[in-house]
């Protein structure tokens, strides 16, 4: 007996130290690979510059992104990748297959740009003008667009010269019109999803990013669970009955109604929304009505916007909306009728998959540089591809450091600025979250 434990414990201690010496080797091979994603990334910083500048001197509106589409088709080919194009209108997917077999992680970068003038002064900054919703408006990357399509093809090269070692396949996804279509046309990650992007070969995992124009370069930051909120657009059309302005004793004043309903929205919020278990925003944006000022008009519509961070939240307030809105309007003898549609569901960070990539963030950032941060009322249609397949969604870092975030201007406005010196973080996130996912890391 005797012997035999000590057989087994010498078993035991030769077995410890095969796995300690194994592991001695995976940490330099670890180490090894982050260092060339670095190498690489940096190597590549002044092509990714370039082309953020090209793509930000000429943006173009969502399903319209046709220039930026050929750029990126034309550079993937030149990569040797198997590329497709014209995914949900002008959506490009390009396909690596890595050096061994193994699973499918794609990464994701929106294309396109917003109606917005810019006046940033910068040296490329766009004069392009278009006709949108009737109206000649100047067309601006404002939301940093132009970034993500440049440091996903930053990733691209990155990836592609450590081909022999990814074991499987990487999907880069450039998708059209995120900031949503014109009314009535589909577009953006829906229709990406719709038309199969995530199938053939079928992803098993995907990863996206945002520059964040108010967080400082070099960090990186995300939230497990509910992190973007879901975005619905409701439609409320109240209908009374016209009269002259000086006698409204014959009217059913829509226009009095509809005040009253927006008044009575803001108790969902302020008196209906347990507000301790998540966020909740409702805003009304529009309000059409009336065509002279001594004419009660016969109806008035309201626009507006909900924001929810979980799916029972967002239920409650649909069902708020259509009871408020509604018994108001029967209250003064009109009617309501009230539509909301869902334009984003709640951008939701897999909790496994991000707890398994957390360390994969400090790789690229390091550890110091890496944060969770609170939930963000502002929607991303990334979510349609997180609803059929694992996904984080991560926020690079755009604001030069030392300023102040309260002087920086926010996105969707017409001074925003990136500093572009964060870039190179965004292509180190990229391609490592791509390759340790492969790895198994």
């Amino acid at each position: 007996m005797k012997n035999c434990y000590s057989l087994a414990a010498a078993l035991a201690l030769t077995l410890s130290a095969v796995g300690a010496a194994n592991a001695q080797k995976s940490k330099p091979a670890a180490s090894a690979l982050t260092a060339r994603v670095a190498q690489l990334a940096e190597q590549g910083k002044p092509q990714v510059i370039a082309w953020r500048r090209d793509l930000h001197e000429h943006p173009e509106l969502g399903n319209q992104e046709t220039r930026t589409a050929a750029l990126v088709a034309a550079h993937l080919r030149s990569l040797g990748l198997e590329v497709q194009t014209g995914v949900a209108r002008t959506g490009v997917v390009g396909i690596l297959k890595g050096g061994r077999p193994g699973p499918v992680v794609a990464l994701r970068a929106d294309m396109d740009g917003l109606p917005v003038t810019e006046s940033s002064g910068l040296p490329f900054a766009s004069k392009v003008r278009t006709d949108y919703n009737g109206q000649q408006v100047g067309v601006m990357h404002a939301c940093g667009h132009d970034t993500h399509v440049a440091m996903l093809l930053g990733a691209a090269d990155v990836l592609v010269k450590m081909k022999k070692d990814l074991p499987g396949t990487v999907k880069f996804i450039f998708q059209p019109a995120e900031e949503g279509s014109l009314p009535g046309i589909e577009g953006g990650a829906r229709l990406m999803v719709k038309e199969g992007v995530l199938e053939n070969p079928k992803v098993d995992a995907i990863f996206g990013l945002h520059i964040q124009a108010q967080t400082e370069v070099g960090r990186l930051s995300y939230r497990p669970g509910g992190e973007m909120a879901s975005s619905d657009v409701f439609t409320i059309k109240v209908k009374g009955k016209s009269a002259h302005g000086a006698y409204p004793w014959l009217a059913v004043d829509p226009v009095v109604t509809a005040a009253q309903i927006i008044l009575g929205l803001q108790t969902i919020v302020s008196r209906q929304a347990e507000l301790t278990e998540d966020a909740v925003v409702l805003t009304v944006g529009m309000v059409h009505g009336g065509v002279r000022n001594n004419i009660i008009p016969e109806q008035v519509e309201l626009t507006g916007t909900i924001r929810c961070l979980n799916k029972d939240m967002q239920q409650k307030v649909w069902a708020a909306v259509r009871r408020t809105a509604t018994g108001i309007a029967e209250s003064a003898g009109a009617t309501a009728e009230v539509d909301i549609t869902n334009y984003a569901p709640i951008t939701y960070n897999d909790p496994a998959l991000t707890s398994r990539m957390v360390p994969s963030l400090e790789r690229a950032a390091g550890p110091a540089n890496v944060t969770v941060q609170k939930a963000v009322t502002g929607a991303e249609d990334f979510a349609f591809y997180q609803e059929k397949v694992p996904g984080l969604f991560v926020f690079v870092g755009g604001m030069p450091v030392g300023k102040d975030p309260a002087t920086t201007a926010p996105h969707h406005t017409a001074g925003f600025f990136v500093d572009e010196s964060g870039l190179t973080l965004g292509v180190r996130t990229l391609a490592t979250l791509a390759l340790d996912y492969l790895s198994g890391k």
